[in-house]
């Protein structure tokens, strides 16, 4: 039987909570930077991504989970993702709702 990790101290806690504040600040800034407008859907993907896996690790604590859980959350995700993804890039004749 392996041994779990100690879970995280309150002090990290507060600094991802600190770090998921920064990044939320960042996420509304970037959209009032109109230089970033060609970037700005993968901007915010990124950011919104790396918010949502600080949450699933520390707050979900599924850093602290088996492999196998881990690989199944994740992998449930990036397949979500590619769906996500591949229903925003389908040419408008495909879409039931026309633009």
């Amino acid at each position: 039987m392996t041994a779990h990790p100690a879970h995280a101290s309150t002090g990290t806690y507060l600094k991802v909570a600190v770090i998921l504040s920064v990044i939320t600040a960042l996420e509304f800034a970037v959209i009032y930077i109109r230089r970033l407008t060609p970037i700005l859907i993968p901007l915010l993907l990124t950011l919104s991504a790396g918010k949502f896996a600080l949450v699933v690790m520390f707050f979900m604590h599924l850093r602290y989970d088996t492999k196998p859980l881990t690989f199944l959350f994740v992998s449930s995700l990036v397949l979500a993702i590619g769906v996500a993804v591949a229903v925003a890039t389908l040419p408008g004749e495909f879409l039931i709702f026309t633009r």
